[in-house]
């Protein structure tokens, strides 16, 4: 497994605002208003309640951390996943990049404007002053994507590095990948070329939560259970694992579905309609740590824990987010926009879970290593998918969401409140027959209902 980044020397400017406490926060002190907008974040994610056990073993397990670093860590990066789009749009075009670190994920987001650094840190976040912006990364990378067809064998992985600020290229032969990267007309100094043995395949062999079987006779595994207008539903899985029109069979070997959409490469992501025999659910089977729920698909950021359940190992392996925006070329072509981590995975793994708390992440696409000697796996977007082929995520209590990760729009069980809704002070909704006034204006999220967080919503 490759080692973790920490924080690199170079960096103009670091500020260190808060230290996390590991006291837990009650309804009667969540309305306080001295808390800045990441404390209230982090009030407002403490009110979901309690991981499932699983979870917690799993992390502590392959991250090496203790039960109460765990739940510290998943109350900060929920909190940091919510207020990052605020700081994104506050930046502007000096926004360089958002991400968690150490044991309790502590946040940071990087700018190019010092003069930014007072309004990140009076957020409640880290600030760090860097040279380039998430912009100009990400164009830097898009030259290098466009030249994907004539980079060397010898380079399969590039990827925007937002804690270093730079692009970093994964080459064996690094003067070759220096070669290409200077003929794509690049700045050169922004590019990172590492030597790295990495030789990413594609996982056919594989299962995330359930196997399934496909007609040309590879095994691979069931992403995320989705339902769609007019169709029984299904799942979505990895690209790879079949073309448009091919038909499965589950791991019972009793039809399945067909694959209705299938990109690969360029992209690795498909979905297959189920038959009437299946039912989707919105649940993953991570094996020893039992059924776990999926109630959303809110991005993990860098450095967030993430966890993969495969049938080959059949054991919940979790580690870290590397990099969001990452392009891999396999022996078939290129795959843009992937997420790289370093959780391990082994043949048997395509198209599986990828999972960070609740919230769905993507579908195992490929890596290189293994999970007795440690990898590297990279996974599709789940929202992507979702996106390209009008499909909604299955999430527990009922719900779906849409290809943006936020709630439908549908209203709740007798009510006028919905999830994903931005609430003022005052407004009042209804819920169960019942009517409730919001006492602090937040983001309804899934778990949040109006009965289940008095610190946000007053009976009337």
């Amino acid at each position: 497994m490759l080692p973790r980044k920490t924080l690199t020397a170079g960096i103009a400017l670091a500020i260190t605002l808060i230290t996390v406490p590991a006291v837990a926060v009650t309804a009667k002190n969540a309305t306080a208003t001295n808390e800045n907008p990441y404390q209230q974040a982090q009030t407002l994610a403490r009110m979901v309640g309690d991981p499932p056990q699983g979870l917690v073993n799993a992390l502590t397990r392959d991250l090496g951390i203790s039960a109460e670093q765990v739940n510290i860590r998943l109350v900060n990066e929920a909190a940091s996943a919510s207020l990052e789009p605020q700081l994104r749009a506050q930046l502007g075009a000096a926004y360089a990049g958002s991400w968690v670190t150490g044991p309790t994920s502590t946040p940071v987001t990087a700018t190019t404007d010092a003069a930014q650094v007072p309004a990140i840190t009076q957020a409640g976040v880290q600030a760090k002053v860097v040279t380039r912006s998430y912009d100009q990364l990400n164009q830097i990378k898009s030259a290098l994507d466009q030249n994907s067809a004539r980079a060397p064998k010898t380079a399969p992985v590039w990827y925007v590095d937002i804690v270093n600020n730079n692009v970093v290229v994964l080459s064996s032969t690094p003067a070759k990948a220096r070669a290409w990267v200077k003929s794509t007309g690049v700045d050169t100094a922004a590019v990172q070329v590492v030597r790295s043995d990495e030789r990413p395949t594609s996982f056919y062999d594989v299962r995330g939560g359930d196997a399934y079987h496909i007609s040309s006779g590879s095994r691979c595994s069931v992403g995320f259970s989705v339902t769609k207008a007019g169709s029984q539903g299904g799942f979505v899985t990895a690209g790879h694992c079949g073309r448009t029109g091919a038909t499965t069979t589950g791991s019972n070997r009793v039809a399945q579905g067909t694959f209705r959409g299938s990109s690969f490469p360029g992209n690795d992501y498909a979905w297959v309609e189920v038959n009437s025999q299946w039912t989707p659910t919105p649940y993953v089977n991570s094996y020893s740590q039992g059924l776990l729920p999926v109630r959303g698909s809110r991005v993990a950021q860098v450095g967030a824990q993430i966890c993969r359940a495969g049938s080959t190992t059949q054991r919940y392996y979790c580690g870290t987010v590397g990099q969001l925006n990452t392009s891999v070329t396999y022996s078939q072509g290129t795959v843009y926009e992937v997420t790289r981590t370093n959780v391990c995975a082994e043949p048997g793994d395509s198209g599986g879970s990828f999972m960070s708390a609740d919230q769905a992440q993507g579908v195992t696409s490929g890596g290189s290593g293994n999970c007795s000697s440690g990898g590297t796996t990279y996974f599709q977007p789940v929202n992507e998918i979702l996106s390209t082929y009008g499909l909604t995520l299955s999430v527990v209590g009922g719900g779906t969401t849409s290809p943006t990760g936020s709630q439908s729009p549908t209203q709740s069980p007798g009510g006028t409140w919905a999830a994903n809704t931005a609430y003022a002070a005052g407004a009042t909704v209804t819920y169960g027959g019942a009517t409730y006034r919001c006492l602090q204006g937040h983001t309804s999220q899934v778990g949040w209902e109006p009965p289940n967080v008095p610190a946000l919503w007053q009976r009337v």
